[in-house]
């Protein structure tokens, strides 16, 4: 007579679970009492739907106009993701460029720092000239733009922020600037880097929409929150906005669960337990 031995969960991975379950937690129950908060505050004020609709009410648009506002959602976050993926990439890369060559980020560091300090709105009409008013790729640059720098300075405060005992012990072992980076500096970056990541998703998907707003696809959810607002459909212009929240908080979901995949060895990710 056979038997089925059902391996156990690994406790580090139960571990890292529950750790998770804890810190949503509190926001979850934050945003259930904020949605009844303001359900029952709108009911019962009596509040006009031209102004703020209920929860309830945009939830039933959602659901009647799903096929609509979930296609173009996922236009919209095709977009936002494009431009996370070039804006991230580019920005690392210059980290590591910077990093490397100290006197060349401290004087490229203003120039960067005043880009920055661009509204992003500028670069909308910029990016359609270039790559057309219709292209999904005029709202990947915008996106990209956007995320650039959050994710670059973290990135480089990460590379530079090791301690100089580390390095002084790889250099006492002939390492070169190459076996330093690879072992020392992009390791101890790592932490600083999914913090950029995680602030870029959310600023990806501000730029793919704010870019609509200038021009775009018909099935962009931008658009559709433009062109519901103007003709006084709150309730739909609401809903859109409902999924480019789901859309944003999913996407900060995916690479905050890519952090503790990819972090699992780190101290911030295991509690601080061995």
């Amino acid at each position: 007579m056979s038997t089925t031995v059902v391996q156990p969960v690994p406790r580090s991975f139960g571990r890292m679970m529950g750790r998770g379950a804890r810190d949503w937690a509190p926001a979850i129950a934050i945003f259930v009492v904020g949605i009844a908060l303001w359900e029952g505050l709108v009911r019962g004020l009596d509040v006009q739907r031209f102004l703020l609709p209920a929860p309830s009410e945009i939830l039933r648009t959602f659901w009647d106009e799903r096929d609509t506002l979930v296609s173009a959602g996922l236009f919209t976050f095709k977009e936002a993701v494009g431009g996370f993926l070039i804006g991230s990439a580019f920005a690392v890369l210059v980290a590591l460029v910077l990093a490397r060559w100290r006197p060349l980020g401290n004087a490229l560091m203003p120039y960067a720092i005043a880009a920055n300090a661009v509204p992003i709105i500028a670069f909308a009409p910029i990016t359609n000239n270039w790559f057309g008013i219709l292209s999904p790729a005029s709202k990947m640059a915008i996106a990209a733009v956007i995320v650039f720098f959050p994710v670059m300075v973290n990135t480089l405060r990460g590379l530079t922020s090791v301690r100089p005992e580390s390095v002084e012990l790889m250099r006492s072992y002939a390492a070169r600037e190459r076996d330093i980076f690879r072992r020392v500096r992009i390791p101890t970056s790592l932490p600083y880097l999914f913090t950029g990541l995680k602030v870029a998703t959310v600023l990806a998907m501000i730029g793919a929409i704010v870019g609509d707003y200038f021009g775009g696809s018909q099935e962009a959810l931008g658009i559709q929150i433009r062109r519901s607002a103007g003709i006084f459909a709150f309730d739909e212009a609401w809903a859109a906005i409902f999924v480019a929240s789901v859309l944003g908080i999913a996407f900060y979901g995916a690479v905050a669960l890519a952090e503790r995949v990819v972090l699992s060895w780190h101290p911030s990710v295991r509690g601080g337990r061995e």
